[in-house]
């Protein structure tokens, strides 16, 4: 349960918190979970929404529904990505790159994306149909599974979130995390398998590009993964259900 707890207490703004004695590698060995917390949030954002499409027009609802989405992430996502879209696009040296995303202040690159981002989710998700909404589901655990076999690259730093994850990470617990994505994409059906793809290769751009720019992955990196893939899932179940 120190595991459950730890990536509850590490992806959410839930009420369980983190344990008192950390250690190191504790945000890997309950990367297992990650999938799960991912459910948790996909379920209550979907509630979100139902409840918001019943009073308001699409527009408000799917704004009141990424709100919430937000909030129940505790805005750790967004963060990282703001900060990979100043460090990698920067036209610098690696070691300036890494300087850029450690730094808190916020950068024209970072600015843009993530305007970028929230426009796109919450457009997706004021366009969606009943029958597509279930995506919000896909979306949350998929993007959080994605982290887990991106925390075997290289590490770009020695230090931070990421090495910590990387150092408690173990290749078994990719496989079991699997299992809940894998379920809700044969429930979900032909739409779900195709933005199951179209993650995957956003999952592959987007640690090619850590990879050439920063030599390996950091926790923001982390944070990239989870906007971009549940910003394209969203996306992809806007076209594919009606």
């Amino acid at each position: 349960m120190r595991n459950l707890r730890t990536a509850f207490g590490l992806l959410t703004t839930l009420p369980f918190g983190l344990p008192e004695d950390w250690r190191s590698g504790d945000s890997g060995r309950a990367a297992v979970w990650y999938p799960l917390v991912g459910l948790v949030i996909g379920l209550i954002t979907w509630l979100c929404w139902r409840l918001s499409m019943s009073f308001f027009p699409p527009t408000i609802a799917g704004i009141l529904t990424l709100l919430v989405w937000i909030v129940l992430s505790g805005g750790l996502h967004l963060d990282g990505l703001a900060d990979c879209c100043d460090g990698l696009f920067a036209s610098a040296s690696v070691e300036r790159r890494l300087e850029i995303m450690k730094d808190p202040r916020l950068g024209t690159f970072g600015g843009v994306g993530l305007v970028l981002i929230l426009l796109f989710k919450a457009s997706a998700l004021s366009s969606l149909s009943a029958s597509a909404a279930p995506g919000i589901l896909l979306a949350a655990v998929l993007s959080r599974w994605c982290i887990l076999p991106a925390g075997l690259l290289p590490l770009a730093r020695s230090g931070g979130m990421g090495a910590d994850f990387s150092a408690g990470l173990r290749p078994l617990a990719i496989w079991f995390g699997a299992l809940l994505p894998l379920a809700l994409v044969f429930l979900l059906g032909w739409t779900a398998a195709a933005a199951s793809v179209a993650a995957l290769l956003l999952l592959g751009v987007v640690l090619w590009l850590a990879k050439t720019r920063i030599k390996g992955v950091t926790g923001d990196v982390f944070g990239m993964l989870v906007e971009g893939i549940e910003t394209i899932i969203l996306v992809v179940f806007t076209i594919g259900v009606r």
